[in-house]
């Protein structure tokens, strides 16, 4: 574990801090992340050599963000299948698949998580017979690509999406869907980055996001260290700040996209899609191809993760509700594609949405810059 002093990255195209990447080779290395539960106060990484501290690092938050926890699950299936040895393939592909089936419990509603176990299983089941750790090297490339590729991705996202700002807007984001959310630049906060780097002073305003105050802990935090403007909100108090005229635009990421575009992101953006709508606000979602799930035609089907009651009646130590009290705690809710005016992706902005939109900009090439 690595402690260093809390503070914001720093402002410019390059970040100064990797959430979540390898060290090491693919026989003795290890996962390393910034223990996201301690932000903003301490800066720690922490560092993952089995399957099951990857499992618990998932699970309490350590690392979120439907594209970071994808890039995670890909890191922790290395560290997997080399837990029996590398003696043959054989060996190493039974061990990924043990790994993978333990990482898909632990959480239910990013599709990034899935999709990346399903590519380093893919990969393995191509792999010829013989040699282990010749098929654990190949493991820990497939990894290091899915990671590479979420930074493009998050880089393009950026670049189509900036123009969607304009000099002066005011943005509302909620939850965190910046650089720690993802391997490198972030989605939602990607738009941001861009319209901030190409000259346009924008003031963001980030929903605090109850009960866990990602918008608040994280979000702010890394708008600030960007030298972004940047006021934190209750949730509660978006309504207001959109009526009193502050808002052009909102701006969020996603954990799975249906095939219709229904999105589900965040417990809470659903309600500031309503608000948006209202008042006639555009309301963007940043996300990149790896995070649609095309199987599933509409967003009813989204499981949605319901997570401890604690989270709500004792946030961060301190109990705020009586013993015993009933706690429902869902983590994301889902924003119906009517509500989306727009859909950043790698390959260019999804709109208006639907199936058949969402169908047309997935299957085209990656947009160019």
């Amino acid at each position: 574990m690595t402690s260093v002093p809390p503070a914001g990255p720093r402002e410019g195209a390059g970040q100064p801090f990797r959430t979540v990447h390898w060290v090491g080779d693919a026989a003795g290395g290890r996962l390393r992340m910034i223990d996201q539960t301690l932000l903003p106060t301490e800066f720690v990484e922490i560092d993952c050599d089995d399957v099951e501290s990857v499992w618990w690092a998932i699970k309490r938050l350590s690392v979120r963000g439907a594209p970071a926890i994808g890039v995670a699950a890909a890191y922790g299936s290395v560290i997997g299948a080399r837990s029996r040895g590398t003696a043959d393939a054989a060996t190493v592909r039974e061990a990924l698949r043990t790994a993978a089936s333990r990482l898909r419990t632990s959480r239910p509603t990013a599709v990034n998580l899935f999709w990346a176990l399903d590519r380093m299983e893919a990969v393995a089941d191509a792999a010829p017979p013989g040699d282990g750790p010749a098929l654990l090297d190949r493991l820990l490339a497939e990894a290091d690509a899915i990671a590479e590729e979420d930074r493009a991705m998050c880089r393009a996202i950026g670049r189509h999406g900036a123009g969607l700002i304009a000099a002066g807007d005011g943005v509302l984001t909620h939850c965190n869907a910046g650089g720690l959310a993802t391997a490198d630049y972030g989605t939602a906060l990607a738009v941001i980055f861009s319209a901030h780097e190409q000259g346009k002073k924008l003031h963001v305003f980030a929903d605090e996001t109850r009960p866990l105050l990602q918008g608040a802990r994280l979000t702010a935090w890394e708008l600030a260290g960007r030298g972004i403007d940047v006021t934190v909100i209750c949730d509660n108090m978006a309504a207001q700040v959109m009526k009193e005229g502050r808002v052009q635009a909102v701006v969020v990421g996603a954990d799975r996209i249906a095939a219709n575009g229904d999105s589900a992101n965040k417990i809470g953006t659903y309600g500031v899609a309503v608000l948006a709508k209202h008042h006639g606000i555009p309301f963007y979602v940043a996300a990149p191809s790896s995070t649609f799930d095309l199987s599933m035609p509409d967003g009813s089907g989204i499981p949605i993760e319901e997570r401890d009651p604690r989270e709500v009646t004792e946030g961060f130590g301190r109990r705020t509700a009586p013993e015993g009290v009933g706690v429902y705690n869902p983590a994301f809710d889902v924003t119906p594609a009517a509500l989306i005016t727009g859909i950043v992706t790698e390959r260019g902005v999804i709109g208006p949405v639907s199936t058949e939109t969402v169908r047309a900009v997935l299957a085209a090439p990656p947009a160019s810059s």
